[in-house]
């Protein structure tokens, strides 16, 4: 396996892009990448979207980009992962340079989720059809149950969950492309609509319309390309019971910590070693779990 390096990213703005369709936005963010990267070509690409289809009536998704960048015939595969669509793009691209296949390679996310009729059902078409989703089960409730049971095993606060969402606001705050670029305090959390006990409407996140792209090739060529390439030096996935009543604990991700332990081993690296965690946080829950 080669060693894999990161050599060029790029970002569109993230909130309400009415004046955008879904191919306008991934294209925004992958040119960017590309002229980022300063490359001319690529080998193949990977595109993460968790439900084009239902949000915007597109699927084969990554050949309608391939041919909207001007990049056809090469390889073009769309990644779904539902919340994890755009990080599996990456690994997909990560694995394809690893292995020799490509040397050049353009991984991206992208969702278009404010044109949808019914965004609550599109989404939850990540969760268990046949049990969670036929028994009404929504998503705010599903983590409202994992919230409730953190509180309960480990004492946990609405005022730390509210922590969460501030410090988030905070990030976007500093983030010319975030949907959100206000503060906020837990105060003004815990005054928001109550959606699901003990959840309220700012410990859950929006839906948003953006995409992001980054250009990634062996770590010999990058050093060609560029001073500050960003050698990747671990990645790892895994697994677990969708349906939550199925899982043998509501406090702990099992995927995640399986995922992590193999990802620590593969770069020799302990928790303590991290200075820096982009953790998801479809709620303020999702994040502390």
């Amino acid at each position: 396996m080669r060693d894999v390096a990161v050599i060029g990213f790029g970002m569109t703005q993230f909130g309400e892009l009415w004046n955008k369709s879904i191919k306008d936005i991934f294209v925004e963010a992958a040119l960017n990448a590309i002229e980022n990267a300063g490359v001319d070509h690529i080998d193949s690409m990977y595109v993460g979207a968790m439900s084009s289809g239902l949000f915007v009536g597109q699927e084969h998704l990554a050949a309608v980009m391939a041919d909207y960048l001007g990049m056809a015939p090469v390889p073009a595969t769309r990644v779904e992962s539902a919340c994890a669509s755009g990080g599996m793009s990456f690994r997909q691209a990560y694995l394809d340079v690893a292995s020799g296949n490509s040397d050049i390679v353009l991984a991206g996310g992208v969702e278009k989720m404010n044109d949808g009729a019914d965004v609550t059902a599109a989404l939850a078409t990540a969760a268990d059809q046949e049990y969670e989703v036929y028994n009404g089960i929504t998503f705010p409730g599903l983590y409202a149950m994992i919230a409730n049971a953190h509180m309960n095993e480990y004492k946990t606060t609405r005022e730390q969950l509210a922590a969460v969402a501030v410090k988030n606001h905070q990030n976007g705050f500093n983030n010319p492309n975030a949907q959100f670029r206000s503060k906020i305090t837990v105060d003004t959390v815990l005054n928001s609509t109550l959606v699901a006990d003990p959840l309220h409407l700012l410990d859950c996140s929006p839906v948003t319309d953006g995409g992001a792209a980054v250009i990634l090739c062996p770590l010999d060529m990058a050093k060609k390309l560029t001073d500050t390439p960003v050698k990747i030096i671990s990645s790892s996935q895994a697994s677990d019971t969708i349906s939550l009543y199925e899982r043998e604990s509501f406090t702990t991700l099992r995927s995640v910590t399986k995922a992590a332990e193999k990802a620590y081993k593969q770069a020799n690296l302990q928790p303590a070693d991290i200075d820096l965690a982009e953790v998801h946080d479809c709620f303020t829950i999702s994040e502390i779990v």
